[in-house]
């Protein structure tokens, strides 16, 4: 297949041809899975964009960059529900992309949703429709989680230095800022101020005033202003803008004598001016400024503005490395024993005290159980054994608050805490089995889930399982069970008198058959 991608101007296509490699990313590793192309899409609020790249050797080299404006933001009416017609925008373009990634396996794309898709109150309408077109999950990422990518994207990006840095990113529904060091980030935030929606609150028909400048210029200070201590408290050596935003108004000050490119005070100064005598989006016709672009211009000027007099900047440059290089980043990760969300579950655990042996135990057991009955409970793909080996390793998180009631403490723990490299997915559905591993199985929040629902419920099945199990913390010998799985049956079978020497476990296991009565689950033990 890589064979076969021609990349020519900006959006090339599939005929058989050499490959002509762009930009070279270096990664530490080597090729995940083998896989020799593996893709990333970013569903942004104003622009939808894919990068397509070869892994090989240690190395990410991007074949192919693409990038569409659909401004899904400007499609959410006032009762937060995206129109028909943002969404068919949307879907347009995901059509376009698909051809590119048609065939690449599971694991090797990953899709990121930003603010549009997380205020969105019709959001799986349109998350369904976009699956059934790429034929890959898509994932909405919390904000911070979004900053992270970014970071991600920005630091492999750009030259190694030991300085910290200071990144904004000017989104279509959301700016994102980010202090971090070489290829960590030490501060991640997400405000609600974007291109797009600033564009629908200010200058929805077109016209700039310096009044509605301001207003939307002192919105964007409000905004920050919850922020500002942090981020001059950490300090930064250098600024960076990753947006598409930056870029453009870095090109008009370039060519129009203010810089080389990057972004300056004095610049910014110079194109307020300039939009004032203009006063409609029509007139704009800075160089770089694509047409397409100048409806969000104003917007994102005054927010630029205010990020420069909020933080005292002089200078920002542009840095091309954003979302989805990050995601690219992370996805090789993932498949490199690096994945970031490792290390965010044992910082949780260390957090709250967890007892690692014992939650090693239950993870042993729960994927030794998960390995019997994959096949007859259709749980075979990867990302269920995931899912029950980070629920085994945190369910007892909830202890370190109260023992009463201690699975409903770690479920809203989780739910509500900011884990690195989680989807908000993710997190729901990592919650929902924490609440359900001990006690009531909540039926009818599992059912919020449709048809992966009864799945979810199989997994707290089993991780409820293991815990029974282990019941008895220590290291003694317990003995080897083999689990049967039929549609709703579950049949757990004992070594012939072990479950009468161990009347305890006997009497756990006859009151966890009543308790799975109740979501529909025959769960007999022998």
């Amino acid at each position: 297949m890589p064979g076969q991608l021609r990349v020519g101007g900006r959006h090339g296509s599939w005929h058989d041809g050499p490959v002509i490699e762009l930009d070279f990313l270096t990664m530490p590793h080597s090729t995940p899975k083998n896989f020799s192309l593996i893709a990333a899409i970013d569903l942004g609020s104003n622009s939808f964009h894919m990068v397509v790249a070869k892994a090989n050797q240690g190395e990410i080299r991007i074949l192919e960059r693409l990038g569409e404006k659909v401004q899904l933001a400007a499609g959410i009416d006032e009762e937060r529900q995206l129109t028909e017609e943002s969404m068919q925008r949307g879907l347009d373009c995901l059509k376009r992309f698909a051809q590119l990634i048609n065939g690449l396996p599971p694991g090797a794309v990953r899709i990121v949703g930003t603010n549009a898709l997380r205020e969105a109150r019709n959001r799986n309408d349109f998350i369904h429709r976009a699956e059934e077109i790429l034929g890959h999950p898509v994932e909405v990422i919390s904000g911070r989680e979004e900053a992270r990518l970014i970071y991600l994207g920005v630091s492999h990006t750009l030259a190694d230095t030991p300085g910290k840095r200071l990144v904004a990113d000017i989104g279509g529904g959301s700016t994102e800022f980010i202090i971090g060091q070489r290829f960590e980030p030490l501060l991640r935030e997400s405000q609600q101020m974007g291109c797009v929606s600033f564009t629908q609150r200010y200058f929805r028909d077109g016209k700039v005033t310096p009044a509605r400048y301001a207003q939307a210029y002192t919105a964007a200070r409000l905004e920050i202003m919850s922020i500002e201590h942090a981020l001059h408290r950490l300090k930064w050596d250098e600024a960076i803008g990753s947006s598409g935003t930056i870029r453009a108004i870095g090109l008009a000050l370039k060519a129009n004598g203010y810089g080389a490119g990057e972004v300056n005070a004095e610049g910014l100064a110079w194109l307020k001016r300039k939009l004032f005598k203009l006063g409609d989006v029509e007139k704009i016709d800075f160089d770089g400024i694509k047409p397409d672009r100048r409806a969000i211009f104003p917007a994102g000027l005054a927010i630029l503005e205010a990020i420069f007099d909020a933080l005292e900047l002089k200078r920002m440059d542009h840095c091309e490395g954003a979302l989805r290089e990050g995601v690219l980043y992370d996805l090789m990760g993932r498949h490199h024993h690096e994945d970031v969300r490792e290390r965010t579950l044992s910082s949780l655990m260390e957090r709250y005290h967890v007892d690692l042996e014992q939650a090693a135990r239950v993870e042993a057991k729960a994927l030794h159980a998960l390995e019997q009955v994959a096949e007859s409970w259709e749980l075979q793909h990867e990302s269920y054994a995931e899912l029950l080996s980070w629920a085994a390793k945190v369910h007892e998180i909830g202890l370190d608050i109260a023992h009463y009631h201690y699975h409903k403490h770690g479920a809203y723990l989780i739910e509500h805490s900011d884990l690195a490299g989680f989807s908000r997915e993710d997190q729901q559905m990592l919650a929902l089995l924490v609440r359900g591993h001990r006690r009531n199985i909540p039926k009818d929040k599992f059912a919020d889930f449709g048809a992966e629902g009864i799945k979810l419920i199989r997994l707290c099945v089993l991780l409820r399982f293991a815990i029974l199990f282990h019941h008895i913390r220590g290291t003694q010998e317990m003995p080897r069970v083999i689990l049967r799985a039929d549609g709703p049956n579950l049949d757990a079978e004992f070594p012939t008198g072990w479950l009468e020497n161990n009347q305890l476990t006997q009497a756990d296991f006859a009151l966890e058959a009543e308790w799975l009565t109740r979501v529909g689950i025959v769960f007999s033990v022998r």
